[in-house]
């Protein structure tokens, strides 16, 4: 189990753990629906938002997938603009842009962390914000990347909320993560975002190395080509599967969207391609003047409007005409599907009847050939690219 702790700061790494702990709270699911929301609406007091959500008109759009629209003028005005490259996944950390060490003490909510005795608690105490322990050395930042430590940590923190409404979602750099500095978003919604309600089709496979257990599966019948991931013979081998296909897309500089759903047993890996079309020019302008950014919410069927206009007339075809601007062509996912599955150590299965007289010795040299030819490492990064710490998560 997890513990959660209330903090008083997010710089100090060395502070006393001494203190007397007193446990606060329900005792129960403090992520899911009382201590959390409660901490999160003092802050709206404190006037710590840039904007009030809570003012925001919301509706469901009409349709087979009830598309979801906020209206919220002026967001692309208040929210901090975007400061980085949008054709590398991978950048330097530049300690002069906004990153999180930068966050007062005041916006900080809690700590999360492994429990010593396989409880969940909620202690209010002075410690590190959102770490697995303290002793993560404050020179050390973590720049946008996913790792597999890291998102086992995010996938734990879906599972501890216990509740299918609170989703965790990630956005790499050049697919609309505006900070360098590793995060994931946190949004608790009671309905199903569309793209929970997508069909899919599993993509049959043979094993190439031990088998995980985990189940790939691609979407079917939604405006953004994806993947699902399901199942595993543990909650760590499902994260090492769709960490490693992550790690995979960051290597070869494909920007890509994560969804955790389902209290973390439904992990959706949506490669998308809208800031690239966005600086070729390649969006059309009608597209462009609703001025959204499609991240992970967007993808997911919650699309945040910032016109009345767009609101007033927004429908599932102008949603659906959106999104389809996100997805890869179907050559390209075709490729980026083999990157997917060799990450996890998997190979597609041909088609039996296209491919009936192919001699089984050529396939199984043919696949041997193409062994760790898809997501080798980049060229050694630099120094800062390098310091990424294994016990970190921050959330926005």
């Amino acid at each position: 189990m997890l513990t959660i702790k209330r903090v008083a700061t997010v710089l100090s790494n060395y502070q006393d753990d001494g203190y007397e702990i007193q446990e606060v709270g329900c005792g129960r699911n403090c992520l899911g629906n009382c201590c959390l929301p409660g901490e999160w609406e003092e802050r709206m007091r404190q006037g710590l938002f840039r904007y009030d959500v809570t003012n925001c008109v919301t509706k469901i759009i009409p349709g087979k997938y009830g598309f979801i629209a906020q209206l919220n003028e002026g967001r692309h005005l208040k929210k901090r603009p975007t400061e980085f490259r949008v054709d590398q996944v991978l950048q330097p950390f530049d300690d002069s842009k906004f990153n999180f060490t930068k966050v007062g003490q005041e916006e900080v909510l809690f700590r999360f962390e492994q429990s010593n005795n396989y409880k969940s608690h909620y202690f209010l105490a002075t410690a590190l914000a959102v770490t697995a322990d303290g002793n993560n050395s404050p020179n050390v930042v973590a720049i946008n990347r996913i790792d597999h430590s890291s998102f086992l940590l995010a996938i734990n923190f879906a599972k501890e909320a216990a509740n299918p409404f609170f989703r965790v979602g990630y956005n790499s750099l050049g697919a609309f993560a505006t900070i360098n500095h590793l995060h994931f978003q946190a949004y608790f919604l009671e309905v199903p975002f569309p793209i929970e309600k997508a069909p899919i089709q599993r993509l049959f496979t043979k094993k190439r190395v031990q088998d995980r257990g985990v189940i790939i599966s691609k979407l079917l019948d939604y405006p953004v080509k994806g993947f699902v991931f399901e199942g595993g013979n543990s909650v760590q081998d499902l994260s090492d599967v769709v960490a490693s296909a992550c790690i995979c897309l960051q290597n070869t500089n494909i920007p890509f969207n994560v969804l955790i759903s389902d209290s973390g047993k439904r992990i959706f890996l949506l490669p998308q391609c809208y800031a690239e079309k966005q600086a070729l020019g390649e969006v059309r302008q009608e597209l462009l003047e609703t001025q959204v950014n499609p991240a992970v919410w967007e993808i997911g069927g919650h699309i945040v409007l910032k016109r009345h206009e767009d609101y007033d007339n927004a429908t599932e075809e102008s949603a659906w005409r959106l999104l389809a601007e996100v997805s890869l062509s179907e050559e390209r996912f075709k490729e980026v599907k083999a990157y997917v599955l060799e990450a996890a150590g998997l190979q597609e299965k041909p088609n039996m009847k296209e491919n009936k007289g192919n001699d089984l010795n050529q396939e199984k040299d043919e696949a041997n050939q193409k062994e760790d030819s898809l997501c080798k490492q980049p060229a050694a990064a630099s120094q800062a690219d390098q310091c990424i710490p294994y016990d970190c998560m921050v959330l926005h």
